[in-house]
């Protein structure tokens, strides 16, 4: 019994020789973030694992506790087919987008804004902190136009792909409020067309917005990927724009990854100061890419 208690003691000490290095690094990180937001995106691949989704509510509510405000957009397209698939109905996607016919757009909204939206504000405030559940239409913080595609080969001749929206308009007001009263924004891509339509919004796209009108100091997109992957499927910590458009001309870029990569670049270059994209299978990822040196995923700045 004696030598199984020595173990322990000798693992605690381990352990809280870790936390005291990785305690080290934040403080640094946690001053030069102080009072500052963060615009982070989740995907619903990420949200489909329980364990992964209440790590990252205790990571958004540690942020918000040391003075750092989060300010969070999901999305919940694996949740969304889930529902399709039992209701019998059959997906399209063109160029990557779902075309949302007006029935696909009641599920959408029933997935993303009943249900998805209120767990994650559930989980967040279960670990301790004040979420708040919005869609893009609430205090018309998102204004859309409907979103047409070109037909190759067609000129002049544009596709159909139902509700599905470009953002034209951001309010930020009501984010602002409710990040000045200490809350934290939970956000899901729906918007309002001007004759009052509703529209969904790539949630890529939407945290790329709403980071470059707050003027966030980081957007952090969480997929279910390493990062950015060159040729030989290794991670890249940090990109540049130039060094980006080689990578999309070699095709390591390509597919789900181009609106994160789009969605970044134009952040980045519309005053946001680093975008990162990091790996939500890995526990706390969050904050392992916000305040340690090492990071978990790909970083991009503009030069």
């Amino acid at each position: 019994m004696q030598s199984n208690k020595n173990f322990s003691n000798a693992d605690d000490k381990v352990d809280a020789k870790i936390k005291a290095t990785v305690l080290s690094q934040a403080l640094p990180y946690i001053k030069k973030f102080n009072g500052k937001i963060v615009v982070i995106k989740l995907g619903g691949n990420v949200m489909a694992d329980q364990n992964l989704k209440s790590s990252f509510a205790n990571d958004v509510t540690w942020l918000k506790s040391v003075g750092i405000n989060p300010v969070v957009i999901h999305g919940g397209g694996p949740q969304i087919e889930n529902l399709l698939t039992q209701l019998g109905k059959e997906a399209k996607f063109v160029d990557g987008l779902r075309v949302t016919d007006s029935e696909t757009m009641d599920i959408v909204e029933m997935v993303l804004a009943g249900k998805v939206n209120k767990e994650l504000v559930e989980l967040i405030n279960q670990s301790g902190g004040r979420a708040v559940g919005l869609t893009g239409q609430d205090g018309s913080m998102l204004r859309a136009k409907k979103k047409l595609l070109d037909v190759k080969e067609k000129v002049d001749k544009k596709f159909d792909i139902g509700h599905v929206g470009d953002i034209e308009k951001v309010d930020p007001k009501i984010l602002l409020s409710l990040v000045k009263d200490d809350f934290i924004p939970v956000v899901a891509p729906i918007a309002t067309g001007i004759n009052g339509e509703t529209y969904n919004i790539n949630a890529d796209v939407v945290a790329g917005k709403l980071a470059e009108v707050l003027q966030a100091e980081k957007l952090v997109l969480i997929t279910n990927t390493p990062g950015v992957l060159d040729l030989h499927g290794e991670l890249i910590t940090g990109l540049t724009a130039k060094e980006i458009d080689k990578l999309i001309i070699n095709n390591s870029i390509s597919g789900g990854m181009l609106p994160k990569i789009n969605s970044a670049l134009e952040s980045a270059k519309s005053g946001v100061e680093s975008v990162h994209i990091i790996d939500g299978r890995v526990s706390n990822c969050l904050l392992l890419e916000v305040l340690t040196d090492e990071g978990v995923g790909t970083m991009i700045k503009s030069h």
